[in-house]
C-alpha cells in the first residue's frame, strides 16, 4: 500500500477509534487503523499471566446511556460479554466495606479486550505502528510517517491519506498537531488533562483460595477515600474454571502521581499490596507471581465539552476519544461516532448507520468468526 492513497487514516484503536473507522469503512471509505501497540481496545486491556487472563484496564463494562446499552445488548446476545456481579462494594473512611446500590456489570471471560477485538472485525489495522508526525502535501494529501517501535512487521513506514481521524489521548496528541501551527487546535487540545494510575495483577498459591477468594462478600471494592487504592477485583472469579485467585488492583490518581517515573515497577506494585493487606489479610504482601502496567493517561479529569473535536484545515482532521465528555465507554462511541459524521461530511456524505444497525453488521461480518485473529497480541 506504499504508493496508494487511502480515504481516512484512523490514528488509535481504542473504542473511539474503531468505531469510527468502522462506521467509516461501512460506508465505503478505505480506512485504515494505525495503532502503537500490539493490540485493540485501548482502556479495555487485557494481558496473559499464568495460563490465563486478567484485565489490566476497565474491568467491566456496565450501562451509561444509549449507545452503550445498546452494545451490551449485541454483544450480549452474541455471547461476547456475559453478566458478572451486580454488587460492587465500597470501603469507607471508617475502615468498614458497604455494598454500593446494585447495578448489573458485564465483563467477557475471555478477556475485556475482547470488546475492542469485536469492533476491529473486518477493519483493517497495522499493528505495531506509532505514527511519528503528519504534514500536509503539496498534492493536497496527509502524509504520515510511522515507526514500528518494537521492530516488528512488514507494513510500509510511511502511509498517504485524504483525511484523518486522531483517536489517542490529547497529550499523546499534542506533538502530531503543534507542528500544524493552527493555535485553535492545540489550545482546545492542551485544555485537556488526565490522570495517571497504575495496574497491578497479583496471583496466589491455588490452597490460598479459600482464605483469600472464597472467603470474601464482595468481588470488587472500591476505595473513594483511600490515599493509594482506588479498586480491587477478584479478576479469577470472570473465569470458570480457574486455578488459583488472581486480584488487579488498581492505585489511587494521587499515588501514581507520586510514583509515576518510578524505574521499578515491582516496588510499586508491592506498595499498593501492602496497603491491600493492611485492609484486608497479610497473604495479601506476599503473592505467587505480580505484573505491573503503568497508565500515564487513565482518566480524563478534565475532559473537552464536546463529542469531537474539528477545525478548519485544508483537509479534514479530527480528533476523538474519551476524552470528549464524562461516561468513558459512552462517551468513547459517541465520541467516535460523531468524529465519522463530522469527517464524512466533509468527505463525500455517504449515508452512514445508526448506532445499532452498525453493531449489528459488526456482529454480523462474516469476519466475525476471525476477530480473535486481530488480537493475537494480548
Amino acid at each position: 500500500m506504499t504508493g496508494e492513497i487511502v480515504d481516512v487514516a484512523v490514528i488509535g484503536a481504542g473504542l473511539a477509534g474503531l468505531t469510527c473507522a468502522g462506521q467509516l469503512d461501512r460506508a465505503g471509505y478505505n480506512t485504515v487503523v494505525l495503532e502503537k501497540s500490539r493490540g485493540v481496545g485501548g482502556r479495555l486491556a487485557t494481558r496473559r499471566v499464568a495460563g490465563t487472563r486478567a484485565d489490566l484496564g476497565a474491568p467491566y463494562l456496565q450501562e451509561e446511556g444509549r449507545l452503550s446499552s445498546l452494545l451490551l445488548r449485541v454483544l450480549g446476545n452474541r455471547r461476547v460479554l456475559q453478566p458478572w456481579t451486580e454488587t460492587v462494594w465500597q470501603w469507607n473512611p471508617d475502615g468498614s466495606p458497604q455494598p454500593e446500590p446494585p447495578q448489573p456489570r458485564y465483563i467477557a471471560p475471555s478477556g475485556m479486550n475482547a470488546v475492542g477485538k469485536f469492533l476491529a472485525a473486518g477493519l483493517e489495522i497495522w499493528f505495531d505502528r506509532r505514527v511519528c508526525d503528519v504534514t500536509l502535501t503539496k498534492n493536497h494529501t496527509w502524509h504520515l510517517r510511522l515507526d514500528a517501535p518494537r521492530g516488528s512487521g512488514d507494513l510500509p513506514l510511511e502511509l498517504t491519506a485524504k483525511a484523518i481521524v486522531v483517536a489517542i489521548p490529547a497529550p499523546q496528541a499534542l506533538p502530531l498537531l503543534e507542528p500544524l501551527r493552527v493555535s485553535e487546535l492545540t489550545q482546545k487540545v492542551r485544555s485537556v488533562e488526565y490522570d495517571p494510575g497504575f495496574a497491578v495483577i497479583a496471583g496466589y498459591a491455588p490452597e490460598k483460595s479459600e482464605q483469600l477468594a472464597e472467603d470474601r462478600p464482595w468481588r470488587a471494592i472500591r476505595f473513594p477515600h483511600h490515599d493509594a487504592l482506588s479498586w480491587l477485583g477478584l479478576d479469577s472469579s470472570k473465569r470458570s474454571p480457574s486455578s488459583q485467585p488472581i486480584f488487579v488492583l488498581h492505585s489511587s490518581a494521587e499515588f501514581a502521581r507520586t510514583n509515576l517515573e518510578s524505574t521499578d515497577l515491582e516496588a510499586v506494585g508491592q506498595q499498593l499490596l501492602d496497603q491491600a493487606a493492611s485492609l484486608f489479610l497479610p497473604e495479601f504482601a506476599t503473592p505467587e507471581f505480580l505484573q505491573v502496567h503503568r497508565w500515564r493517561y487513565a482518566f480524563s479529569r478534565q475532559s473537552y465539552p464536546q463529542d469531537c473535536l474539528t477545525v478548519r484545515l485544508s483537509l479534514p482532521l479530527v480528533c476523538c476519544g474519551d476524552w470528549c465528555g464524562l461516561n468513558r465507554i459512552e462517551t468513547a462511541l459517541r465520541s467516535g461516532l460523531a468524529a465519522a459524521s463530522a469527517l464524512n461530511s466533509q468527505l463525500q456524505n455517504r449515508s452512514l448507520f445508526s448506532a445499532i444497525d452498525l453493531f449489528e453488521a459488526i456482529a454480523d461480518n462474516k469476519l466475525i468468526a476471525d476477530v480473535y485473529s486481530v488480537g493475537r497480541h494480548e
